[in-house]
């Protein structure tokens, strides 16, 4: 910041965007509204790095106070070891920011001693820890509080929301029969294996992965704050930390910088904001193929790189996938009840639509036949609850993060060969499916996984032939994967 003699100016330099050159004019009304007096100078504000591009309306405040601190009324002092974020608008008033859970991250890193940043986003900021985070309302109260006019508490981390997290949710005790699939999306939740269900229009495909939150492990503290960094990145979430598993379902005509992030001011797309939580793909092959290709990368690596000319940015993106379909445009192909009016090729070219490589990255295969009379007529009250599920659910999860560290759908390499060997029957069993189903190494190492999930689940420490047996099963389950 420089204020020095010349013709009366306001200059922003260092690669501000549109909205940081905005900035001059929110800053001046803001000032003046506030009751102070701009510099009737020439002023020059230098965002370092300059290489960097500098993006949004954070930087209104400490522009402001840069400003009057250079004018005296503020102390220099003051503003060391401190970090100052904030949008003003006109009347000196301070409106909430994105990212404040990285931006205090950010400021831990550095070793910073405090961060002002507007009250809406303190509470979310202080859940970070590190420097005391101080949240203000204006202009006026942030010059008071950093000249030592005005006392501010520093603020607590966001209010613990986990009765919201245990609000009821859909359960599974509402669906009518469908004990197959109910099991398979059981393994899905306790290893965080994806999962594709196939099955004509109204089979309960979406209802069943609707209630697949309530199934889910809680959210460990760790993993809150990275799902709230995600959050807050992209402008969601109300400042509090995200407490439930995301549950993101896109609409099939999103774009491919609205599923794997990007634009041209970068924000998370659907596949990070689904991050520790599920991805909801209803209707899977109504998807643009080139958008669905954008999911191999994530799957993989649990993290979308997103390059642009002046930086290169990666998400997180360790999520469920969750996949739902028919088995033709008309839904009803191998229906024993209603004929299929689609033919050969038209089925071919809309199984076609999902890729194979796409298709070698999903765990689990399940087929959700129609309901028979007497399960839509049967009483619901035998059926297990969502809370009954999740118990077992959360042993076996509780059991993979104490041997791996991990869920089983992460486990990779050494780990993966350590965790899932198999012996006698079981080898025998797997060694001939290798050759029958002709399962790629991908295949292979994720039918593996799901065996191991499986066993997990019956409380067992060695795989056995029956859990193999169940996951080649999963695995062999719908057409499309043939």
């Amino acid at each position: 910041m420089d204020v020095g003699a010349g013709l009366p100016g306001f200059s922003i330099v260092g690669l501000p965007d549109a909205a940081v050159q905005e900035a001059r004019e929110r800053v001046r009304v803001a000032i003046s509204n506030s009751g102070y007096k701009f510099p009737t100078k020439k002023v020059i504000v230098n965002l370092a790095p300059a290489n960097l591009r500098k993006e949004g309306p954070a930087f209104d405040l400490p522009i402001a106070l840069a400003v009057l601190a250079a004018s005296g009324v503020v102390p220099e002092e003051r503003l060391e070891g401190m970090g100052v974020v904030g949008e003003l608008s006109l009347d000196g008033g301070l409106r909430g920011v994105r990212g404040a859970l990285s931006m205090a991250e950010g400021a831990k890193r550095e070793g910073l001693e405090a961060l002002v940043l507007p009250e809406q986003n303190a509470p979310e900021a202080a859940s970070i820890g590190g420097p005391g985070v101080y949240g203000v309302r204006s202009l006026a109260e942030a010059v008071d509080f950093i000249a030592g006019e005005k006392e501010v508490a520093p603020s607590s981390p966001a209010a613990n929301s986990r009765e919201t997290a245990e609000e009821p949710v859909d359960d599974f005790a509402d669906v009518a029969g469908q004990r197959y699939a109910k099991r398979a999306l059981e393994v899905t939740a306790a290893g965080g294996h994806n999962i594709l269900m196939n099955g004509p229009p109204g089979s309960g495909k979406t209802m069943l992965a609707r209630r697949l939150p309530g199934i889910l492990p809680p959210l460990t503290r760790e993993e809150s704050i990275e799902v709230t960094k995600v959050h807050s990145a992209a402008g969601e979430g109300g400042g509090a930390l995200v407490e439930r598993r995301p549950f993101r379902a896109p609409h099939h005509t999103i774009s491919t910088s609205g599923l794997a992030g990007g634009g041209s001011n970068p924000r998370p797309g659907e596949v990070s904001l689904a991050h520790h939580g599920v991805l909801f793909l209803d209707e899977f092959p109504e998807f643009n193929r080139a958008t669905l290709e954008v999911l191999r990368q994530p799957m993989e690596d649990g993290q979308v790189t997103i390059s642009r000319v002046a930086a290169t940015l990666t998400y997180p993106a360790r999520f469920t996938l969750v996949c739902s379909m028919n088995p033709c445009p008309c839904g009803y192909s191998g229906d024993r009840r209603r004929a299929c009016r689609c033919s050969a090729g038209q089925i071919e070219r809309y199984q076609s639509r999902i890729s194979g490589p796409l298709l070698d990255r999903i765990d689990l295969f399940v087929d959700v036949p129609r309901l028979t009379r007497e399960e839509l007529r049967g009483s619901p009250d035998a059926a297990e609850t969502s809370g009954e599920i999740r118990a077992r659910v959360v042993a076996a999860r509780e059991v993979q993060l104490a041997r791996g560290g991990v869920p089983n759908a992460a486990l990779a390499g050494r780990k993966l060969r350590a965790t899932c060997a198999l012996g006698g029957n079981a080898e025998i069993l797997f060694s001939r499916a290798i050759d029958r189903m002709g399962l790629s190494g991908r295949a292979h190492d994720r039918v593996l996984r799901v065996a191991r999930t499986i066993a997990d689940l019956a409380g067992e420490e060695d795989i056995a032939v029956e859990h193999v047996a169940e996951a080649l099963n999963y695995r062999r389950a719908v057409t499309v994967e043939g």
